[in-house]
C-alpha cells in the first residue's frame, strides 16, 4: 500500500478535526453519519461538507450507505495520516524515505526524526491479505458490527512496542523502540540482513546454538515469540542475530505455550537443515518445572498492553491459526535490505517473492567479511 505523507503539509486543523471524527465515530458506527462528525468536531455544517469533499478527494475517507442514511468510513490511508501527525507532532518522524519491505500484515519505511537518525517505521495492516479465508467477517469485540481492522491493527502495534520496549531493556538483540501510535511503531533501523536472504554461513552451528539459546532464554523470562523463523530473524555482519515482529507473543502460561515453543524450534531446524545442510541432535524441549528469571509477559502488560488488549488480539490470532495451513507460503513477509526495493506500491511484492525460485538475472551473490554468502537483489 503506498504511504504518501506529503497531503499532511497542506491538510488544515478543520479537516484533521473531521478526520479524526469519523475515527472517533467508527468506534461505534460501521458508517459514521454526518450529523455525528458534525457534533464530534464541533464545526458547523456547511463547512463540514466542504471539508469532507477534501478528504474523498484526498482518498482518506470512503463514502458508504446503509439502509438509513449515507455516511463515511476512515480508511487505511486516512488512518496513517492521524498516527502521522501525531508522530510528527512529537519529533518521531519528520519525513519518509523508501519502502524497504512489505508483508500480508505491514509495510515498512525508512524515516527520519528530529535528530535527523535513520529509523524505521512499520505500520501495521491487519486484514490485507490475511483472513482471506475466514469466512465469518465479523467483529470479534464488538457484536453486530462489521470486523475493525485497524482497531485489531492498533492492538498489534500496541503489543509489539509494549514486548518490543520490556525485551530491549532486558537486554535482548531486539530493535531499539522509539514511539508508538495508533497502528505506527517507530524502531531502530538495524543494519542486518534477513535470515531468509542469507544462502551461506561459514559457521552454521554457532548461529543455531545462538538461536536456540535466545528461545531458551526469551521462556525463561516467561515468553515464547510464536513465529521465530527466518522471516524475522536479522543477522548482522558480525554474525550475531538480532529479533524482530513480536505481535504473536505469548507468554509460558498460555494454554498452547508448548505447541508454540516447539514449532519456533522446529522453524529453525528445518530452515537449516534445508539452508545450510545443517542439522545438530541438541535442540531444547519445552519445560514449566524450571524457575523462571523474569515475568517479563506480565511487565509487559504492565507497560501499557493490558490484559483485555491481549485478549482481544488472542482472538485474532486464535482465527489466524486456525487458516495458518490454508495461506499461500508465498504470502509471507517479505523484508528488504536498504538497497533492495524502492517500491512505491504493493507490485513489488510479487516481484521480491522470486527470490527463492532461482532467477539468478535478477540477484547477485556477495561475500562479507565473515564469509557468508548475501543474495541481494541487483541493481537497476
Amino acid at each position: 500500500m503506498k504511504l504518501d505523507p506529503t497531503s499532511l503539509r497542506y491538510m488544515s486543523a478543520d479537516e484533521f478535526r473531521v478526520l479524526t471524527a469519523i475515527e472517533v465515530g467508527s468506534r461505534n458506527h460501521d458508517i459514521v453519519p454526518e450529523t455525528l462528525i458534525a457534533e464530534l468536531s464541533r464545526l458547523r455544517g456547511g463547512g463540514i461538507n466542504k471539508y469532507i469533499s477534501d478528504l474523498i478527494k484526498r482518498k482518506l475517507i470512503a463514502s458508504e450507505s446503509n439502509s438509513k442514511y449515507v455516511g463515511y468510513k476512515l480508511i487505511y490511508s486516512g488512518y496513517d495520516h492521524l498516527a502521522l501527525k501525531t508522530l510528527s507532532r512529537r519529533g518521531s518522524v519528520v519525513s519518509v524515505g523508501n519502502q524497504i519491505g512489505v508483508g500480508k500484515e505491514s509495510d515498512i519505511f525508512v524515516i527520519a526524526g528530529e535528530d535527523e537518525q535513520q529509523a524505521v517505521l512499520k505500520l501495521h495492516r491487519l486484514g490485507r491479505q490475511s483472513f482471506r479465508n475466514v469466512k465469518q467477517k465479523r467483529d470479534y469485540f464488538r457484536p453486530n458490527q462489521s470486523p475493525s481492522w485497524m482497531y485489531m491493527s492498533r492492538l498489534s502495534a500496541m503489543k509489539e512496542f509494549a514486548f518490543m520496549k520490556v525485551l530491549h531493556e532486558h537486554g535482548f538483540p531486539v530493535p531499539t523502540p522509539i514511539d508508538q501510535n495508533r497502528h505506527c511503531v517507530v524502531m531502530e533501523l538495524i543494519d542486518a540482513f534477513p535470515l531468509r536472504q542469507i544462502d551461506h554461513i561459514a559457521e552454521p552451528g554457532r548461529l543455531y546454538s545462538e538461536l536456540m539459546d535466545l528461545i531458551v532464554r526469551l521462556a525463561k523470562h516467561g515468553l515464547i515469540h510464536g513465529d521465530f523463523n527466518e522471516f524475522n530473524i536479522l543477522v548482522r555482519e558480525n554474525g550475531s542475530p538480532v529479533l524482530i515482529d513480536f505481535p504473536q507473543m505469548v507468554s509460558t502460561s498460555h494454554l498452547n505455550a508448548e505447541f508454540y515453543f516447539n514449532r519456533d524450534v522446529d522453524c529453525i531446524r528445518t530452515f537449516f537443515k534445508r539452508r545450510f545442510a545443517y542439522e545438530s541432535v541438541l535442540y531444547p524441549k519445552f519445560a514449566l518445572n524450571g524457575d523462571k528469571e523474569f515475568d517479563l509477559d506480565v511487565k509487559a502488560a504492565a507497560s501499557g498492553f493490558s490484559r483485555k488488549d491481549q485478549a482481544n488480539l488472542d482472538k485474532l490470532m486464535q482465527e489466524q491459526e486456525l487458516h495458518r495451513d490454508d495461506e499461500d507460503p508465498s504470502d509471507e513477509e517479505i523484508v528488504y535490505s536498504d538497497s533492495d526495493n524502492e517500491s512505491d506500491s504493493d507490485d513489488d511484492q510479487d516481484e521480491a517473492e522470486e527470490s527463492d525460485s532461482g532467477s539468478d538475472g535478477d540477484y547477485i551473490i556477495e561475500q562479507d567479511r565473515l564469509g557468508n554468502s548475501i543474495r541481494r537483489k541487483r541493481d537497476v
